[in-house]
């Protein structure tokens, strides 16, 4: 009965279940979040790390050097053009250039150059950066989309504007002759004045009219002054030669 007993109880201490249940999913939360004490808070506060600040302040520093980038020898050549252009012509035409079929661009280009006016494409990644260091920097706002220019030794603003009317791809925005920098309202404008001969022509007679009008006035007081004088001789002279006819009857009538 002991060994029974015995056996009994080692079964018992080796025997495993064959089911075991095992349980799956989340564990349930125990620890919720929870304010930090306030004394924990300013012990935190005070031992907060601070870096320390620099020997010199920074705006004693020198500024850091930017790298400039060189432009290549293509570029230099284009802004090199481009600086010719504005030199050597009278008229530049700064215009915004629309899609256009090639043979529109070529027969708008052979009306122009009757009249001694050239196309001229430009970038405004070359065109911008000389303008804002020249004279004309005042054209820069004119150079935001793509462009091209109209240049001419001449100012053949007219003729221009004529050959314009019928190409609506090319649009005028601004020009700059003779120095000056106008807009296309303005450009209008100087078209309709006379030719430069016409204004000469005008300007010298208005400044030749203003001495002979001078002079015949200066010269008006003395031919009046003339004119009495002669008159009063004349008069003069008809009363000496009169007076023996006049005296005549007289003595004659004093006889009697």
């Amino acid at each position: 009965m002991a060994a029974l007993r015995g056996g009994g109880a080692l079964w018992r201490r080796g025997w495993l279940p064959a089911l075991q249940l095992v349980r799956h999913g989340s564990k349930a939360v125990t620890r919720h979040w929870k304010a930090m004490h306030f004394q924990r808070q300013k012990l935190m506060a005070v031992t907060e790390y601070l870096a320390p600040r620099p020997a010199i302040p920074p705006r004693c520093l020198a500024p850091r050097k930017e790298k400039v980038e060189e432009d290549n020898g293509y570029a230099r050549l284009l802004r090199r053009q481009v600086e010719e252009v504005f030199r050597d012509n009278r008229m530049i035409a700064v215009c915004q250039y629309n899609s256009m079929p090639d043979e529109d661009m070529v027969l708008m280009r052979h009306y122009l150059r009757k009249h001694n006016i050239e196309v001229k494409f430009v970038l405004n990644e070359i065109i911008r950066p000389m303008l804002s260091q020249s004279k004309y920097k005042n054209l820069l706002p004119l150079f935001v989309a793509r462009n091209i220019l109209l240049v001419s030794p001449e100012t053949k603003v007219k003729e221009m504007l004529r050959v314009l009317k019928g190409v609506p791809q090319i649009n005028l925005l601004g020009a700059c002759i003779d120095n000056t920098i106008l807009s296309r309202q303005g450009v209008e404008n100087f078209a309709k004045l006379p030719s430069l001969e016409a204004s000469q022509g005008q300007t010298v007679g208005a400044l030749a009219l203003l001495p002979s009008q001078t002079s015949s006035l200066l010269q008006g007081g003395s031919a009046h002054l003339t004119a009495l004088l002669e008159e009063h001789i004349r008069r003069l002279q008809a009363g000496e030669t009169g007076s023996p006819d006049e005296s005549t009857p007289a003595q004659s009538s004093g006889a009697h």
